[in-house]
């Protein structure tokens, strides 16, 4: 571990990390905790990182996978607390909110966490739709039928459409 390149590398790749937690924490605390915790499993497990693998790819998946894992974890404990003491009548944003978003980053930031992932390590960070499809170990038409998804529901955002939830189809 005493290799300055490994080194520079993590160093350089530091910022966008941070962004990406960020976007996806929502609050500089905790992207910061994302991004400790990333570096720290890289460092622990650099033995097991593939030389072909992408190291941007492969710490996005794991800074990734680290935000998943907390957010199931705070959902378990939030269950467990919510059924010892009386919960609050729960408060969801207005469809009139939605319809009135004037900004693209407003609109950006109400897509979900997987659209923003997507539409984020592509437009923003640069990667391929392969690297990608590598993050979330999907094959890369799965990427880009999402991303293709994660796409309109930004541009009906922004013109001031309501997200409709999807039909269901009946299959006979």
């Amino acid at each position: 571990m005493t290799d300055p390149h490994i080194d520079e590398a993590l160093r350089t790749l530091l910022p966008r990390l941070r962004r990406f937690a960020l976007w996806l924490a929502r609050d500089p605390n905790a992207a910061d905790d994302l991004v400790q915790s990333t570096v720290e499993r890289a460092l622990s497990r650099w033995s097991t990182r593939r030389e072909a693998e992408s190291l941007r790819a492969w710490l996005f998946a794991i800074l990734y996978r680290i935000y998943l894992d907390g957010k199931r974890r705070a959902g378990f404990y939030a269950r467990i607390l919510g059924s010892l003491a009386q919960e609050e009548e729960p408060t969801w944003p207005s469809a009139e909110r939605v319809a009135v978003a004037h900004s693209t980053l407003a609109a950006f930031a109400s897509l979900p966490v997987e659209q923003r992932s997507l539409l984020l390590w592509v437009t923003v960070e640069g990667m391929s739709y392969q690297e990608v499809a590598d993050i979330l170990q999907v094959p890369i038409g799965t990427v880009m039928s999402r991303l293709s998804r994660a796409r309109r529901a930004l541009r009906q955002l922004g013109e001031g459409h309501v997200p409709e939830s999807p039909a269901l189809r009946l299959l006979k």
